[in-house]
């Protein structure tokens, strides 16, 4: 929670210039103190739904722990689903329409699988465009994640996705790109992010569109961005909502395709993910694997007790000091009525006030630097 500058001690000023959250004692005294109210629409696919929403209920859950915080999870028509998941979305999961007329002050949308190159011949693109529609003009601040970050660009910027070469697949170092940015405020300025997917924008289509870059990799491409009012759609490529095993499982997939005859060749390892001793245990793995196929045999059980210890968490603490800044300031920002996108006086077109003020500048050759 912020600091409130209830007196002239000079620190006051000199933390806020330096860009720490410091709010006036007016500002102070006039807001609205309550819980919070998220939305988190979830677009996995069955097999990923239940861990995709302990994901990201986790990371709001580790933000500061004054505000309470209530998340709605909720799902589209037009997603293919077992009966099975049907069921379990019918009795736990909120309706859109009763969201809508409640009122939500933050938004969460997931990726999701898709079967055609066009999004918008995807069969959740209508129902994907009726929520992010009024989320735009209700909620203080929508949290885009992987797809639903390339499908609102679209949407609004008229931004298309490009096919990578091969996919992006691991854990990438990051720079800040956009210093004293509110959302990046107290955080490291070199961090990793996982990455697990085909398509990308790139920061030239971002900036073109008028959007703004804050965390970015030189090997794995922009990782986060904000509308150009700095506040109302966040806009992450990466994953760090992943637990410290998604990508290993990720791997394990495409490993029992390969054996199974479904992959011409083995799948690479997700880049700086696993070490040389977790590396190494994979290939005696495939080795086993492939001569016990060759023999008529069964193949071996897979290797996660051997390999699990040693993979190491190197973006948590990031990823959950950017959520706790996000929802700090829909905290200040939202109004005390739900419905409401924005307590009094606030600038939707500015939330954060950060045109009026000088803009913090874009570091352009700090985020060059490579893994060591």
């Amino acid at each position: 929670m912020p600091l409130v500058q209830h007196s002239k001690l000079p620190t006051f000023s000199r933390l806020r210039d330096a860009g720490h959250e410091v709010l006036s004692l007016d500002r102070a005294t006039h807001q609205d103190i309550r819980e919070l109210h998220i939305g988190f629409l979830n677009m996995m696919p069955d097999a990923a739904l239940q861990a995709t929403e302990r994901q990201f209920i986790r990371l709001v859950g580790g933000c500061n722990r004054i505000a309470q915080f209530y998340v709605y999870p909720f799902s589209l028509d037009g997603l293919p689903r077992s009966a099975e998941t049907l069921a379990y979305i019918e009795q736990y999961y909120s309706c859109f329409d009763e969201l809508k007329e409640s009122g939500l002050d933050a938004l969460i949308i997931t990726g999701a699988n898709v079967a055609t190159p066009n999004l918008e011949d995807e069969p959740f693109w209508e129902p994907l465009m009726q929520v992010v529609d009024w989320a735009r003009g209700n909620v203080a601040s929508t949290l885009c994640s992987c797809l639903a970050t390339h499908a609102v660009l679209k949407r609004f910027y008229g931004i298309d996705r490009e096919p990578l070469p091969e996919k992006r697949w691991g854990v990438f170092d990051h720079r800040i790109a956009y210093p004293g940015h509110p959302l990046l405020r107290g955080i490291n300025t070199r961090f990793d992010v996982p990455h697990s997917r085909y398509n990308d924008i790139s920061r030239e289509q971002f900036e073109k569109a008028g959007l703004k870059v804050l965390v970015e990799s030189a090997e794995g491409g922009v990782h986060m961005a904000v509308s150009p009012d700095h506040f109302r759609a966040i806009f992450f490529q990466g994953h760090p909502e992943y637990d410290i095993n998604s990508l290993f499982k990720e791997y394990k997939r495409e490993v029992l395709l390969y054996l199974a005859g479904e992959r011409t060749e083995p799948p690479p390892f997700p880049l700086h993910y696993f070490p040389h001793a977790g590396q190494a245990a994979a290939a005696r793995f495939l080795r086993r694997a492939g001569q016990a196929l060759a023999e008529g045999q069964a193949i071996p059980g897979f290797i996660e007790e051997e390999l699990a210890p040693l993979l190491d968490n190197t973006w948590g603490d990031t990823g959950r000091s950017i959520i706790s800044n996000w929802l700090g300031l829909v905290y200040q920002l939202t109004n005390l009525d739900r419905t409401l996108q924005y307590m009094e006086g606030v600038d939707r077109d500015d939330p954060l006030g950060m045109k009026a003020a000088a803009n913090p500048k874009p570091n352009r050759n700090r985020n060059q630097t490579e893994k060591p």
